[in-house]
C-alpha cells in the first residue's frame, strides 16, 4: 500500500482538480455547433462537445507533463484517457445535481473571497482587479461566466468535503504508516485523501444507478 502511494500519490492530487481546472480557463470559446452537440447527458444536464474537447486537451497536456517522452498514442489508449475524461465530467455533473437537490449553495461572499484569493489575480499578495479582468479578457471569458464556473468549482468542493467528513483513518491504518513525523504525516494525508476520494466515487456511483445517463461513443472514439 505505502509503495503504491509513493508511486501514485501525484496522480491522486492531479486528477482531483483536473476537470475543474480545465473549465476555468478552457471553457469559453467561439460559439459554434460544438456548444450544442452533446457528448453525454446526465438527466437533463448536457456535456457539450466543446466542454469535452477542452477538458480532454487539458487532461492530455497534464498527462504528457507527467509521463514526458513516454506519453504517446499507445499509452493514451492504454490509459483510456478519452473515456476517463467523459466519466469524470459525468461524475461532476452528478455531484452538482446532488448539491442542488440538497440545497448546497455558494454564497456571493464565498465566491468573492475565493476570486480575491486566487494567486493568479494578485499583485504583491493583494487582489488586483485590473489583472483579473486582463486574464479573463485574454482567455475570452466574461466576469459573469467566470463567476459561474468558479461557483460550480466551489460547490463541488463543498460536496466532496461533506462526503469526505464521514471518512477517517482507522487505528490499524495509522499503525501501518512508518517513518519520521514529516513522512508519516504526508502518508496519512495521502491515504486519507485516497479514502475520501473512494467515498465520493461510491456516493456518485450510487446516485448514477438512479439517473438516466447517455454517452455518444462516436464523438469520443
Amino acid at each position: 500500500m505505502l509503495q503504491f502511494m509513493r508511486t501514485h500519490a501525484k496522480f491522486f492530487y492531479v486528477f482531483f482538480f483536473l476537470i475543474i481546472i480545465s473549465f476555468i480557463f478552457f471553457y469559453v470559446g467561439p460559439v459554434d455547433k460544438t456548444t450544442t452537440v452533446s457528448v453525454a447527458e446526465v438527466g437533463r444536464e448536457k456535456i457539450t462537445l466543446e466542454e469535452y474537447g477542452r477538458a480532454y486537451e487539458r487532461t492530455r497536456e497534464m498527462y504528457r507533463d507527467i509521463y514526458k517522452e513516454k506519453f504517446d498514442e499507445e499509452l493514451e489508449k492504454k490509459l483510456k484517457l478519452r473515456e476517463r475524461v467523459v466519466d469524470a465530467m459525468i461524475d461532476e455533473k452528478v455531484l452538482l445535481i446532488a448539491a442542488k437537490d440538497l440545497g448546497i449553495k455558494v454564497t456571493d461572499a464565498e465566491l468573492e473571497e475565493a476570486i480575491m484569493n486566487e494567486p493568479g489575480f494578485t499583485r504583491n499578495g493583494v487582489f488586483d482587479k485590473s489583472i483579473y479582468l486582463r486574464i479573463l479578457e485574454l482567455n475570452r471569458i466574461t466576469p459573469p461566466a467566470f463567476e459561474s464556473i468558479k461557483r460550480k468549482e466551489l460547490t463541488l468542493t463543498k460536496m466532496k468535503r461533506l462526503i469526505g467528513e464521514s471518512v477517517d483513518l482507522t487505528g490499524n491504518e495509522i499503525k501501518q504508516i512508518q517513518g519520521d513525523e514529516q513522512t508519516s504525516r504526508a502518508f496519512r494525508q495521502a491515504l486519507l485523501f485516497e479514502k475520501r476520494e473512494k467515498a465520493v466515487k461510491s456516493y456518485v456511483d450510487g446516485l448514477k444507478m438512479h439517473m438516466k445517463i447517455t454517452i455518444n461513443d462516436k464523438l469520443i472514439s
